[in-house]
């Protein structure tokens, strides 16, 4: 079950202002440098809708499916840098959207930095320590705001992050997320999606840093992680042992590790680089670029977990 409007904020101190103060490395997000769109497709709708957290009126784009509704959907939480430059789409984002479309999903890309008059959030900042309060309570207002539409099935909605995208579902979909409204929604998220999550640890995912007991995270919801056994910007080690004690403790969740895959391995046509910030403990840069046989598995196995979990 979720906790009270009330609790939350009283959680604050000792939960999510806490969880700022991580090394920056553990909370990335899909970068800047990856292509991006300019413009947004032709079949994309920008929308708005309200946070659960009762003050923000966040901003999204809705991308539609070509199949008669009503439609299973997906919302999107973007990384630390945002959705993409100048009011533009990370491809990454728009490549991912465009994919599930064709495979029948409706998207709701959430924009949570700008509607707060944000723009990156990534390393150590107060920013940061706000968006992780925040954005939970934008995944579960993306939720109701899905589930008010007639073309939209409410019973087939799923959640996907990037980054600190996904580190902010692993947030979400706990049992004791901070997120969830009270009393909790009729249908909850039937799926989730987290590609290379920030915070995935069991360290970060209990006290202090939550309300959780350590070796306690549990949830309802399956959840399939994806990480690049070369990242070192997240932590893929931490995450695989976070993922698989949940798993041997008989919660739904699976990770896949891509052997020769670096942070980013999704996007479309990066090359690999380096970040030029911020820099991790030993002084190095963040590695990011596309993996083709990683990227290629995912885009096939990722609309079959959701096929799985939402029916056809």
């Amino acid at each position: 079950m979720g906790l009270s409007g009330q609790a939350v904020e009283a959680d604050l101190p000792r939960t999510v202002q806490q969880i700022g103060q991580l090394h920056s490395m553990l909370l990335p997000a899909v970068v800047l440098i990856l292509v991006t769109i300019w413009s947004y497709p032709a079949f994309a709708e920008r929308v708005s809708f309200n946070s659960l957290d009762g003050e923000t009126e966040l901003s999204a784009v809705l991308l539609t499916p070509a199949t008669a509704p009503p439609h299973k959907s997906v919302v999107f939480l973007h990384g630390c840098s945002g959705m993409g430059f100048g009011g533009g789409l990370s491809a990454v984002y728009s490549t991912w959207a465009t994919h599930l479309n064709d495979a029948g999903y409706a998207v709701l890309i959430v924009d949570s930095a700008t509607p707060r008059g944000l723009g990156s959030t990534c390393g150590s900042s107060k920013a940061r320590r706000l968006i992780y309060a925040k954005r939970p309570l934008d995944a579960y207002g993306a939720l109701h705001y899905l589930q008010s539409l007639p073309a939209m099935r409410p019973d087939a909605v799923a959640l996907m992050g990037w980054s600190q995208g996904g580190g902010i579902v692993l947030l979400s979909i706990v049992d004791q997320s901070i997120g969830r409204p009270e009393p909790p929604p009729v249908h909850d998220f039937k799926a989730a999606v987290a590609l290379y999550p920030s915070a995935c640890s069991d360290r970060f995912q209990s006290k202090p840093f939550t309300t959780i007991e350590p070796q306690m995270w549990a949830t309802a919801i399956p959840l399939l992680v994806l990480f690049g056994a070369k990242d070192n910007w997240t932590d893929p080690n931490a995450c695989r042992s976070f993922i698989e004690g949940a798993r041997k403790r008989g919660e739904p969740v699976a990770i896949k590790l891509y052997s020769n895959a670096v942070h980013s391995f999704d996007a479309p046509n990066v090359r690999l680089q380096e970040r030029t910030a911020p820099r991790l403990p030993d002084g190095s840069l963040p590695l990011v670029g596309t993996d083709k046989a990683a990227r290629r598995d995912a885009l096939t196995i990722v609309p079959e977990f959701l096929d799985n979990h939402t029916g056809r």
